[in-house]
């Protein structure tokens, strides 16, 4: 695969970090359960929160590409950190960015992307996750501004995040249309959140549920136009979804590179168990599913990064690369036999850890039925 000098740049950036810095601490900060602020903060001092955007902003001057990569790696390393970052980079500061004032600009997406001001995005709640037509979450008009009220849940960053980009129902007899983003920064009088979850995996990462009880916020935060909430988030879907599956080829690379050493070390019935034809398959299958999530992924990104729809292909992309990595964090446990049911060893981790891809960009129940609808209405 052909990348460009700057891919390959910051992928031996990134990947020099996460060998140095990441990997060593990995499994004692998944034992702890606290999240990576130091981590967090020397990427942010690299300029990776900010990569996908342009310099007069405080970002890096990248694009989707670079984003991706940087992904991949972080979630080689620990999964939990690289969705943090993800969080950041995107989903909590893009509205921001698109729609947000000069002066919105200084007081959060800037410190955002210095690292300095941790943001989060609010989109799920309990009878609402693909099917966005259920929000309740409310927004009603007022003289000078919105007052919310509702609540939303899997808030990734949630517990300790400085300020939220939420999902509201401005109008419900509009449905879809009366959807709107707002920002909601944590000190808005009514704004609280729940106790941190305990999670099966991606521990250090911070989730709860979020409340809004009467929080009154000006005009200025609405980000967008009045009731294109939904076109707000369509502008950003293909990109949740590669990213997505970057993490996803993070993941599966990780499983990949620790059965491939283990298989080496490992004896039995008197040479490595890498001799065996059975463990060879298994090896083949990894490598070759791997290898296809890539091209998957790097077609999306190229599209994406010359602006061409590609919202099903992202759809395909993140629904592979997800299956894919939760198999081969399977085969992985299966290659460690008893080992791979050891907390000793990583494996366990990136089994655990590949659930959270399952949910995040879309259920994959439901990716299925859309990546259907569309082949039957326009093609493949």
């Amino acid at each position: 695969m052909v990348r460009s000098n700057a891919e390959e740049m910051v992928r031996r950036t990134i990947a020099r970090f996460v060998d140095q810095e990441i990997i060593p601490v990995a499994g004692e900060l998944d034992e702890k359960g606290e999240p990576p602020k130091a981590l967090y903060k020397k990427l942010a001092d690299m300029g990776v929160i900010g990569i996908r955007y342009p310099k007069k902003v405080g970002g890096s001057g990248g694009n989707t590409t670079l984003y991706c990569i940087i992904m991949e790696e972080l979630a080689r390393g620990l999964m939990s950190l690289g969705s943090m970052v993800a969080m950041e980079g995107l989903m909590a500061t893009n509205g921001l960015y698109l729609y947000g004032s000069e002066k919105m600009h200084e007081a959060f997406l800037r410190p955002a992307l210095r690292g300095e001001k941790i943001g989060a995005f609010q989109l799920t709640e309990p009878e609402a996750g693909s099917d966005l037509g259920a929000v309740k979450t409310s927004a009603v008009k007022t003289g000078d501004g919105w007052v919310i009220n509702g609540m939303k849940t899997w808030s990734t960053n949630g517990p300790f995040a400085d300020f939220h980009t939420v999902l509201c129902q401005t109008n419900p007899k509009k449905g879809l249309r009366g959807l709107m983003f707002f920002l909601v920064p944590r000190d808005t009088p009514g704004f609280s959140t729940s106790k941190r979850f305990k999670t099966l995996g991606t521990r250090t990462s911070a989730l709860s549920e979020i409340y809004f009880n009467n929080c009154h916020i000006p005009d200025e935060y609405r980000l967008g136009e009045e009731g294109r909430g939904l076109d707000v988030l369509l502008k950003i879907l293909s990109e949740i979804r590669a990213m997505t599956a970057a993490l996803a080829i993070g993941l599966h690379r990780a499983a990949l590179d620790d059965s491939i050493r283990y298989v080496k070390e490992r004896e039995s019935f008197g040479k490595p168990i890498g001799k065996y034809q059975l463990i060879q398959s298994k090896i083949a299958k990894m490598a070759i599913d791997l290898e296809a999530s890539r091209m998957m992924l790097k077609n999306v990104t190229c599209l994406i990064d010359n602006k061409v729809p590609c919202l099903n292909k992202a759809t395909m992309a993140k629904y592979f690369s997800v299956e894919a990595a939760c198999k081969a964090s399977d085969e992985a446990t299966r290659i460690y036999a008893g080992y791979g049911y050891s907390m000793e060893y990583a494996v366990q981790r990136y089994y655990r850890d590949n659930r959270f891809l399952l949910s995040g960009g879309g259920t994959h129940e439901v990716l299925l039925t859309t990546i259907a609808r569309e082949i039957l209405s326009k093609g493949v």
